[in-house]
């Protein structure tokens, strides 16, 4: 027993390796660097000063965490919705329903972010083919907008969010809801009873996943919009690779208050979700 105990902590070794070289270091120089002067020159708090006192970076936290919560509430009430339909499904269709689910919450970044060009930019496919027809719906989207970043932050937020909350609806079981017809309850009355309360807190904790997965997106903004939009992850891009001169200094400085941020979000999602599992019980 003490041998395959042995053996199996020896597996670990690997994964531990990998996240302290490509986690846990990286993080570290991120925090020193963020203390470190223009250029690396000795410890200051110089860098935090500068983005307190800039609107323009106050600006890119207020609209990255403005497009995160929009595209995470539309996200997360498509989804209770499109989870619960395919539990309705028969097993062989759910498995390729959730398989293609699956292919496209992976597909994000700059080939998202094309395929969004292709389709409904300028020229794009449907553009062209409701001008064609003389249809109006679109000529006033334009996919280069705030609007076209919200739906495309919509479109990878959403099956990341069915792939998260199908698996709470297998939990609830049939017996559950032949016990409360049999009780004289309707299904809208089972669902607001029993349905809601169970699915809640998972539905909060897939919030806080949603949140800081569109906190972090980076590719597909940049590739649609370039620097365009002013966003939290845009402006690190910015100052890292420089786009006059880079300041990676400053870069750190950001990208600490950024993780500090989803650290803030996911422990009020946390306060939030304990209070109502209390609540409900």
């Amino acid at each position: 027993m003490k041998r395959m105990n042995g053996m199996l902590l020896a597996s670990t070794i690997p994964f531990f390796l990998l996240v302290t070289l490509f986690l846990f270091i990286p993080l570290c120089f991120m925090f020193y660097g963020s203390f470190q002067g223009d250029g690396g020159t000795g410890f200051t708090l110089n860098q935090y000063t500068e983005i307190f006192k800039s609107a323009y970076y106050h600006q890119a936290f207020e609209n990255s965490i403005l497009i995160s919560l929009l595209s995470s509430f539309i996200g997360i009430g498509l989804a209770v919705f499109a989870a619960y339909s395919i539990t309705l499904l028969s097993k062989k269709i759910q498995d390729r329903v959730l398989m293609f689910a699956n292919l496209t919450s992976n597909f994000a970044g700059i080939p998202l972010a094309f395929a969004f060009i292709v389709l409904l930019g300028n020229s794009g496919l449907f553009t062209l083919l409701f001008r064609h027809f003389g249809w109006n719906m679109l000529s006033s989207f334009n996919i280069y907008s705030w609007s076209g970043l919200v739906l495309i932050y919509i479109y990878f937020q959403l099956p990341l969010a069915v792939m998260l909350l199908y698996p709470v609806y297998q939990g609830i079981q049939a017996q559950w809801k032949e016990a409360a017809y049999l009780l004289g309850a309707n299904p809208l009355q089972f669902w607001l009873r029993i349905g809601m309360p169970v699915i809640l807190p998972s539905v909060a904790g897939t919030f806080s996943i949603l949140f800081a997965n569109a906190m972090g997106a980076y590719a597909s903004a940049y590739a649609l919009t370039g620097s365009t939009y002013n966003l939290v992850t845009i402006r690190i891009g910015a100052l890292t690779t420089g786009d006059i001169f880079a300041k990676p200094e400053l870069g750190s400085a950001i990208a600490v208050l950024l993780g500090l941020t989803l650290i803030l979000a996911m422990l009020i999602n946390e306060w939030l979700t304990r209070k109502v599992r209390r609540d409900l019980s």
